[in-house]
C-alpha cells in the first residue's frame, strides 16, 4: 500500500501538480502533498518598477577623512585661530574656519573661490570643517578682508613652526634649501599685483612671490610676497639670510645648504653665504662673462659624466669680486633643431648640439 501512494506522489510531482515534502517519524516515511494555486503562480509582467531617490549621505571628496585625524593631531584649527586672535570677534563663521576652507579648496584643486559651490553641499566637507552649512563665495570675500598684516606675520610664523617641528623629528644631518620665484597671474586689478615678465600669459597683472622649499621634504618653509614688476633677487638677500637664521636657530647641528639659479647670482650674496658658514651652490648667467664663454670654447678635453653630459671645472675670480671659487662648467648632448624648409627623404641625418650651464660652489 505505501509503494502504491508513492508512486501515485512520484507521478503527480512529475506532472507538476504537488509539492513533496518527506519526514521521518517512527520508521515511517510520511508526505504532505500541496497543490499550487494560479495566483501563487502568475504575476503582472507588465508593470514598470517605481523608482526612488533615497536621502543617501554621498561623497565625491573621502579622501578627506584622511585630513582630518591628520589636522586634529596638529591642533591646527586651534593654531589658526590664534593667528586672528586680535580681530574683533562677533562672526557667524570663525576666521580659522574660513582659512581652513581656503587650504582644503587649493586640496581638492580648485583656484577660484566661485568653485567652492561645487562642494558646498558634501557632507565630508562639512564634517572636517565642523560646520552644517558652507558661507557663501561673498562670506569668504569678505572675511579675506581681515587677513590684515599681523595676521599674516602670525600665519608665517605658524607655517615656519609646523616645518621645523617636522624638520626637528627627521633628524636630518643636512637640510637644503631651494630658492626660487613663482609667477602668479590674475585676471583682476588685486592690491600688490603688476604687469612683469609673465612667460605664460604676457601682459597679465601677476604676484611673483620668493619661495624657500626644504628639499629633503618638500617643504616650503617661508615666502616673500612681492609684486610681478621686481626682478627675481628683489629683497632675496634678506630673505635667505633670514630662512639661515631660522633654520641655524632651531637646528644647530645641521649642515645648511642653499640652492638657487643665475637670478640670485652676485658677489654680496656669494660672501653672505661665505660668511655664514653655509655650503651653496648658484647658477651663473655665463652669457655675461666673456671670459667663461671663453673657457667653453677652447676646452679640448671634457670629463665624462655618463653618455650625454660631461664637465670640467676651474677656479676663476670675476672682476670687482675678492677672492675666486669654484667654477663647474657643464654639457650636455641634445638633439639640434633643423632649421629650413622640409625635405622628405627616407634618411633624414641628425645632429647633435650641446647645453651649457655654469655653477659657483663651495662644496
Amino acid at each position: 500500500m505505501l509503494y502504491a501512494w508513492h508512486c501515485v506522489i512520484e507521478k503527480m510531482n512529475h506532472l507538476g501538480m504537488m509539492c513533496v515534502s518527506p519526514n521521518i517519524h517512527n520508521d515511517t516515511q510520511r508526505f504532505i502533498a500541496m497543490k499550487y494555486s494560479r495566483k501563487s503562480v502568475e504575476r503582472k509582467a507588465h508593470a514598470v518598477p517605481k523608482i526612488k531617490f533615497e536621502q543617501q549621505q554621498l561623497t565625491s571628496f573621502a579622501g578627506l577623512v584622511l585630513l582630518q585625524p591628520f589636522l586634529a593631531a596638529l591642533d591646527f584649527k586651534a593654531s589658526l585661530a590664534r593667528c586672528f586672535r586680535h580681530v574683533r570677534a562677533g562672526k557667524v563663521y570663525g576666521r580659522a574656519t574660513v582659512f581652513l576652507q581656503l587650504i582644503i579648496h587649493l586640496l581638492l584643486g580648485y583656484r577660484d573661490l566661485r568653485e567652492s559651490t561645487y562642494y558646498r553641499d558634501d557632507p565630508m566637507v562639512k564634517r572636517l570643517l565642523g560646520l552644517k552649512r558652507l558661507p557663501d563665495v561673498s562670506t569668504l570675500s569678505r572675511m579675506l578682508k581681515d587677513a590684515t598684516g599681523p595676521s599674516i606675520d602670525r600665519l608665517r610664523r605658524l607655517l615656519r613652526r609646523l616645518v621645523v617641528d617636522r624638520l626637528r623629528e627627521l633628524a636630518l644631518a643636512r637640510v637644503t634649501l631651494d630658492f626660487d620665484g613663482s609667477v602668479q597671474s590674475t585676471t583682476r586689478r588685486a592690491e600688490g599685483t603688476a604687469v612683469g615678465f609673465n612667460k605664460k600669459k604676457k601682459g597679465a597683472r601677476s604676484y611673483y612671490p620668493l619661495f624657500c622649499t626644504i628639499a629633503q621634504t618638500s617643504q616650503v618653509l617661508d615666502f616673500l610676497h612681492r609684486s610681478g614688476n621686481v626682478h627675481d633677487s628683489r629683497g632675496a638677500r634678506a630673505f635667505i639670510a633670514e630662512c639661515i637664521g631660522l633654520i641655524r636657530e632651531a637646528l644647530p647641528h645641521v649642515i645648511i645648504e642653499v640652492r638657487a639659479d643665475s637670478a640670485f647670482f652676485s658677489d654680496e650674496l656669494v660672501t653672505l653665504l661665505r660668511d655664514q658658514r653655509v655650503e651653496f651652490t648658484l647658477s651663473v648667467p655665463f652669457e655675461r662673462f666673456v671670459e667663461l664663454k671663453g673657457m667653453i670654447e677652447t676646452r679640448r678635453r671634457w670629463r665624462s659624466f655618463d653618455a650625454n653630459r660631461s664637465f670640467f671645472e676651474s677656479h676663476w675670480r670675476p672682476k670687482s669680486w675678492t677672492r675666486s671659487y669654484r667654477f663647474v662648467f657643464i654639457r650636455k648632448r641634445v638633439a639640434r633643431q633643423r632649421k629650413g624648409p622640409l625635405q622628405l627623404d627616407l634618411f633624414v641625418p641628425h645632429e647633435d648640439g650641446f647645453e651649457f650651464k655654469v655653477i659657483i660652489t663651495n662644496k
